[in-house]
């Protein structure tokens, strides 16, 4: 009777251990890794009509905005944005991004001597806010780029990708009007959706090859070539020519640097639907390492750059020592473009936000923030300097359902900023964090990557000199 009295106990106990574990089995709740809500935050929505939306919840699900101040989930990351601004992520409409390559022809089946860290190139990006980028260098090495984002396994900005036709040099070549239209086809097949036209086309080809991208349904940036100089400037705007590349573009086709020179440039701009990406950024750093080799060297930005630019931006740079006669030149380039800014904006004809980052001291993604500073400064309000970052280049780019401004059902790509951009242009620096396809980067985050950037550039300096990349 004892040992039954102790089983019967034993089984009595293990019975509502077993009771107990059952019901303490059921899920804790727990936060939701996809879903995040950002509480009493200020929206800058950057749509047409630009309402700031006040104390505002958002709610974010995968890379989906999922809703602007309507319920919210139990189950959720929570981002404190009181005293805060959310924005778009920003657009560089004009950025030439590194790629693997060789400088050696080697072997056959050697494949690239110089392999970046994706990474690496990308971090630049995000950490600077900037969610969307318009490569326009294009070379197959970025389309492996853009897989390696979407699939998730680099953290990094959409990229539009741009097939450079030319005349002559290292892309694609085409000196007729029959090799253009082929060399259009070509790239579309090679899953090309936008052709850059380049300098040294001759205006037949140039005119062929804007004409077959129209028929292949592609959009055209670019160039204006060399061979229309002494012409007329309403011979410039080829109808279907989309996108100039540069201010410079115009600059170089005139010796008249007047505002009525500006504003016949805008007019015929906006007449043929021809946008302009002013890239008062490259004649700005053209001017500074014309003037000083130290410029470069002084950019506290300059650390995370790879070393092998570093190197050639310090000790092959053709802008160093420039004569007073060239410097005067690109001085009086620098002010033209500022007027051309204040043409096109008094015509109404668009502009985007780019920097030709990864010329010799445009750095990416640190640059676009200097671009939004010199278009304030050119005459355009704090707005209209974000809009030409933000909706603008989502509308050229034919992604704004997607992009662009933040409103529900599009993607999560997204800048906290501890200030507010419309007060202050140079608060688009003040990031808190940001969203990239719904990937959520705090300060903290963004830091420490930037570190590790840093740290294998200047660990791999001696290795990357730009007189030995031969022999990389």
């Amino acid at each position: 009777m004892k040992y039954l009295k102790i089983s019967s106990l034993l089984l009595l106990t293990v019975s509502l251990f077993v009771l107990s574990c059952t019901n303490n089995n059921k899920p804790e709740t727990k936060k939701d890794n996809n879903t995040y809500v950002i509480k009493n935050v200020n929206i800058i929505p950057m749509t047409a009509n630009n309402n700031v939306i006040e104390n505002a919840t958002v709610v974010i699900h995968e890379n989906i905005i999922q809703s602007i101040n309507d319920a919210t989930p139990s189950e959720a990351t929570i981002i404190d944005g009181k005293g805060k601004w959310l924005i778009p992520g920003l657009v560089d409409m004009h950025v030439h991004t590194l790629s693997n390559g060789s400088f050696s022809q080697g072997y056959p089946t050697r494949g690239s001597t110089v392999n970046f860290n994706t990474q690496n190139l990308m971090t630049l990006y995000v950490a600077n806010g900037v969610t969307t980028v318009f490569e326009l260098s294009g070379r197959l090495g970025h389309f492996s780029q853009r897989d390696k984002i979407m699939e998730k396994s680099v953290i990094g900005p959409r990229m539009a990708i741009a097939a450079v036709i030319d005349g002559k040099g290292n892309e694609i070549k085409a000196t007729t009007p029959i090799e253009g239209r082929q060399s259009v086809r070509n790239a579309k097949g090679l899953g090309y959706r936008f052709i850059k036209v380049y300098t040294w086309l001759n205006e037949e080809t140039f005119k062929a090859v804007i004409d077959e991208a129209e028929k292949q349904n592609m959009k055209v940036v670019g160039h204006i070539p060399t061979a229309f100089e002494g012409k007329p400037a309403e011979d410039l705007f080829v109808p279907h020519f989309g996108l100039i590349a540069h201010a410079e573009e115009l600059s170089k086709q005139t010796n008249d640097f007047s505002y009525e020179k500006a504003q016949e440039f805008a007019r015929l701009a906006k007449k043929n639907n021809t946008w302009l990406i002013p890239n008062l950024s490259n004649m700005v750093w053209i001017l500074k390492q014309a003037k000083s080799s130290e410029s470069i060297q002084n950019s506290q930005s300059l650390k995370y750059v790879h070393p092998l630019m570093q190197s050639k931006w310090l000790n092959s740079n053709r802008f160093s020592e420039s004569s007073p006669k060239l410097i005067e030149f690109f001085n009086k380039q620098k002010d033209f473009h500022i007027q051309i800014v204040k043409a096109f904006k008094e015509e109404g004809a668009p502009m985007l936000a780019g920097t030709d980052a990864g010329i010799s001291g445009i750095i990416w993604g640190f640059s676009l923030h200097d671009e939004l500073e010199l278009l304030v400064e050119a005459g355009l309000t704090t707005e209209e300097a974000l809009t030409s970052a933000t909706r603008l280049p989502a509308k050229w780019l034919e992604i704004d359902d997607k992009i662009g401004t933040v409103e529900t059902g599009k993607f999560a790509d997204l800048i906290l900023l501890d200030k507010n951009p419309l007060e202050n242009i140079n608060n688009t620096r003040s990031i808190s964090g940001v969203f990239v396809n719904g990937k959520w980067l705090d300060k903290t985050k963004i830091d420490v990557i930037l570190t590790k950037v840093a740290q294998w550039n200047d660990a791999d300096k001696e290795k990357y000199k730009w007189k030995n990349r031969k022999n990389l």
